[in-house]
């Protein structure tokens, strides 16, 4: 069983967030297991204050190292061991798919929430072994990013899909965007779904999607497509699509 250990200031969060869905039903089966820490639980004081101003001047308020540390400390102990810590923080390397694939290998992880302008730098020297972004952008907490990092870790985890295949086939796996999706009616405002969805013919039905993928790709995230893993035809196809497009692209500026 995977288990997640979140650090936070907001636990009621952490639990509503992911009590819910795949992850909720993940939780309930025994298949992963989440804990929330608060961390105002080791303040060492009775208004659970465990911020403070920054030396050296500055907006805003610090978390305190010694609060943090204890609550880390805490299950550190409790696992007798120290698993990867990972804190949130737009610093932070980004988190993507191969990612996920490697936290999900994880028994133990624990993630650590930042507020305020940050945390004291000597706590996150003593105990981080991984500092995670999701993105360019600053948000008002940790909270969110952990919660999206668990959700994409824990779909990596057997038992957590309903259908095994699931994650093999979406977005980001062999470094391509997942093939469109339709379901019933066949035709809506307009609209018809692919015939070769409807033709039964599995092998036709998988060699489109593959091509969807990279068409997809292409449009949308091109720069996946220097790593993504392609047969041979699929190299030639894409190859196809490049000359295709370097002429339209001829054709405008004529």
């Amino acid at each position: 069983m995977n288990r997640y250990y979140v650090l936070t200031l907001f636990p009621e969060m952490i639990l509503n967030g992911l009590g819910t869905s795949i992850t909720g039903r993940a939780i309930e089966k025994g298949t992963i297991g989440l804990e929330a820490i608060n961390i105002r639980d080791y303040a060492g004081n009775k208004h659970g204050k465990v911020d403070d101003y920054p030396y050296g001047g500055g907006a805003g308020m610090v978390m305190q190292a010694e609060p943090v540390y204890q609550a880390w400390k805490a299950v550190t102990e409790r696992l007798r061991r120290k698993p990867r810590t990972v804190y949130v923080t737009p610093q932070g390397s980004v988190f993507h798919q191969a990612m996920a694939e490697e936290f999900a290998k994880e028994e133990d992880l624990i993630f650590l929430c930042g507020h305020y302008e940050g945390v004291d730098e000597r706590v996150l020297e003593e105990i981080v072994t991984d500092y995670v972004s999701i993105g360019d952008y600053v948000l008002t907490g940790g909270e969110l990013p952990a919660m999206v990092m668990i959700d994409a870790i824990s779909r990596m985890v057997p038992g957590v899909l309903s259908n095994e295949t699931s994650a093999e086939f979406e977005s980001f796996q062999d470094g391509l965007l997942e093939y469109p999706q339709y379901s019933r009616p066949e035709e809506f405002m307009g609209r018809k779904v692919p015939e070769i969805l409807l033709s039964g013919h599995h092998a036709n039905i998988e060699k489109w999607r593959r091509e969807q993928s990279i068409i997809r790709t292409l449009e949308r995230r091109p720069e996946l497509l220097e790593e993504a893993v392609l047969s041979k035809k699929e190299k030639l196809f894409l190859e196809e699509l490049l000359r295709k497009k370097a002429e339209n692209q001829e054709e405008d500026t004529i």
